[in-house]
């Protein structure tokens, strides 16, 4: 059933519809949304935004209607606040004006003129836009070998002279762009328009958002639009958004960590004279895997870097990694906080309950992620997606707590014991220790990444991954610290049963010096116990005769 279950899971991974890197196009079909994220991106100076709208319909269609785009530039990836402040009401149908708190321009489709208003806010100095990529002049070579400063001015200078079709902020509120209509004869009639944005200055770097509105369907009407759209995001020579260029380096040096870790960890192994478990060994399988997908997801963006678009089997081989490791690494601590292989080979049944919800809850979060990064933004289950990843992974994140306090629990009944204190407390406070580090690692690498990346400047992006590996890294040290192979570790030792079973034993002539024994024994144990800071490893366990 496992072998079918992870078939099937590699076959879908090989049939999902990549998409296109930065080069994106997206298919809308009956959709009735008021408004539709399309793209987000960072763009430095030199970068350019391609937007190119085909077989655009509308139904019911009504030439009056108001469709149309929005780009919007921030400094961080919060959300947009112009966005928000309008939740009932169209935004192309209010005039811009110096109250938003982010440059906006809007895109108005006029259906029956078939024309595309353009309509700035002021807060665009300077705005550089093109009804398509071949109106664009292309630089002189003088131009090119002086640097994009020089070629800024030279633009300037050509746009008084009527050369370009680039406009200013006081001018843009009168560009006018085309809009081709096509007849087929059956339904409504199709429509087709384009517009092109250049970056030509620092004062216009930023995050741009763009997006598509349905103003009709902010009032009682449903009125539901067809279309096809392709967007090219580029930076000069770049695919990659400004705050993702420095991805590929940062996966490839961790995944290089993580590798040469693994290997110190396997070497620790190899030469430990102390027992080693299973779960030693799956830690190490989980160091290597990690290595993997970070490995592959830094050559999926390397090729995203060079073309914008990325190679499928690079896709392919890292998401099977990173399900793979999504999975083992909640096993992992399932089997640590279960004490499986140190003190017990068997698992209760309210461990297998625990790990039968946990495991495939990890897989469909893995899956969710997976279908999140392969969707484009705009698409209808993006968002659905979105918000199956973030439950399904909370849910994961408080089940792996779930036998740690179990464990605790069980720890402080168990301290109260005769002849158990000291070993009980001894591993109630690395439990604890071990709780305290999962509840660490969950704050850090979701809540604490999440408040990076709408906190920090656009072109810093990258430092929320650069953050979640690292606390991962962290976290993956010391927990292998905390349950390395060692003779004073409180986590394998065995309780000792001798003092129980002395008080078992009746006070009999028969019996009465074999107790005396017996509890000479323990008390001699108790001694050389302290000496070792009581944590030394019963000869038991090495053979699991008790287990």
């Amino acid at each position: 059933m496992t072998t079918v279950k992870y078939s099937l899971i590699l076959l879908f991974l090989i049939k999902l519809p990549f998409t296109c890197g930065r080069i994106h196009q997206l298919e809308v079909e009956n959709d009735s949304r008021r408004y539709i994220g399309l793209s987000t991106f960072g763009f430095y100076n030199g970068g350019k935004l391609d937007v190119q709208l085909q077989n655009f319909k509308a139904e019911p269609f009504e030439e009056n209607a108001i469709f149309g785009f929005s780009v919007d530039r921030t400094l961080n990836d919060a959300t947009s606040p112009y966005l928000d402040s309008h939740p009932d009401r169209c935004l192309l149908e209010d005039p811009v004006h110096s109250e938003h708190e982010a440059a906006v321009i809007y895109f108005i489709m006029n259906l029956k003129d078939k024309v595309l208003y353009v309509n700035c806010s002021p807060e665009w100095k300077s705005v550089h836009i093109y009804g398509s990529s071949k109106e664009i002049p292309m630089p002189s070579v003088k131009q090119a070998l002086v640097g994009s400063g020089n070629i800024l001015m030279q633009t300037r200078r050509k746009r008084s002279t009527g050369d370009e079709s680039v406009v200013t902020a006081s001018s843009c509120n009168k560009l006018r762009l085309p809009i081709s209509i096509r007849h087929d004869g059956k339904g409504p009639p199709s429509f087709n328009t384009s517009f092109v944005m250049r970056i030509l200055s620092s004062a216009e770097e930023g995050l741009y958002n763009l997006y598509f509105y349905n103003c009709p369907n902010y009032n009682t009407k449903q009125v539901n639009v067809h279309f096809r759209i392709q967007i090219t995001e580029e930076n000069v020579g770049n695919f990659l958004s400004a705050g993702e260029m420095q991805l590929p380096a940062l996966y490839c040096t961790m995944a290089i960590l993580f590798l040469l870790s693994g290997a110190f960890w396997v070497f620790l192994l190899r030469q430990s004279k102390h027992p080693v478990f299973k779960i030693h060994y799956l830690m190490a399988t989980l160091v290597f895997l990690k290595a993997l997908s970070l490995a592959f997801h830094g050559m999926n963006y390397h090729f995203i870097e060079r073309s914008g678009v990325h190679l499928s089997t690079w896709a392919v081989l890292y998401y099977i990694a990173h399900l793979l490791k999504g999975t083992l690494l909640f096993v992992i601590l399932l089997l640590i906080g279960t004490g499986w292989t140190f003190i017990k080979h068997i698992l209760a049944p309210r461990d297998k309950r625990l790990f039968m919800v946990v495991i495939p809850l990890q897989v469909l979060a893995n899956v969710a992620e997976i279908i999140l990064e392969e969707s484009e933004e705009g698409a209808r289950e993006h968002r659905t997606w979105r918000d199956i990843f973030i439950l399904v992974d909370l849910l994961c994140c408080g089940c792996i707590l779930f036998p740690v306090v179990w464990s605790i629990r069980h720890l402080q009944q168990a301290s109260v014991t005769i002849g158990k204190v000291a070993t009980s407390l001894r591993k109630l406070k690395l439990f604890q220790h071990f709780y305290i580090m999962i509840v660490c690692y969950i704050y850090f690498t979701r809540i604490v990444v999440y408040l990076l990346r709408i906190t920090v400047p656009f072109q810093y992006g990258w430092l929320d991954e650069m953050f979640r590996e690292m606390a991962t890294y962290v976290f993956f040290v010391l927990t292998g610290y905390t349950f390395r192979p060692a003779s004073q570790n409180p986590y394998f030792a065995v309780p000792d049963d001798d003092a129980e079973e002395s008080l078992v034993i009746t006070e009999s002539g028969l019996t009465e010096d074999l107790k005396d024994i017996r509890h000479k024994s323990t008390s001699n144990m108790t001694e050389v116990t302290q000496k070792e800071i009581e944590a030394l490893l019963d000869p038991r366990e090495g053979s699991h005769d008790y287990d």
